[in-house]
């Protein structure tokens, strides 16, 4: 999942084609966005602190992770994208904290 080029500083990959061709089977709630190298979610809970409590949930996962997802809250709906601010794109770190959000998500 990680290059290191010329120093001790390991750079996300960024996916490869067979991972890009996945991603409607892999990520199955997520959609690629056509304007830039990313993928969203938006997910809707039965009122704002339902969707706070998810927020926060994920919040602790994106931490973990040290990856961090761009996000919004509009009362009982959560948007979050993904993308690898290092890598200028989408990279397995994304895959990966999209399916621990699925894990989560109702």
């Amino acid at each position: 999942m990680f290059l290191t080029e010329g120093s001790d500083r390991r750079m996300p990959a960024p996916l490869t084609d067979e991972q890009r061709a996945a991603l409607s089977q892999t990520l199955p709630h997520w959609a690629v966005l056509p304007d830039r190298d990313a993928i969203r979610r938006v997910l809707k809970f039965a009122d704002f602190s339902a969707a706070w409590g998810f927020m926060n949930r994920v919040a602790l996962l994106a931490e973990a992770q040290d990856h961090h997802p761009e996000w919004e809250n509009v009362y009982n709906r959560v948007t979050i994208t993904l993308t690898t601010h290092d890598t200028g794109g989408l990279s397995g770190r994304d895959l990966k904290l999209a399916a621990a959000i699925d894990r989560l998500a109702p």
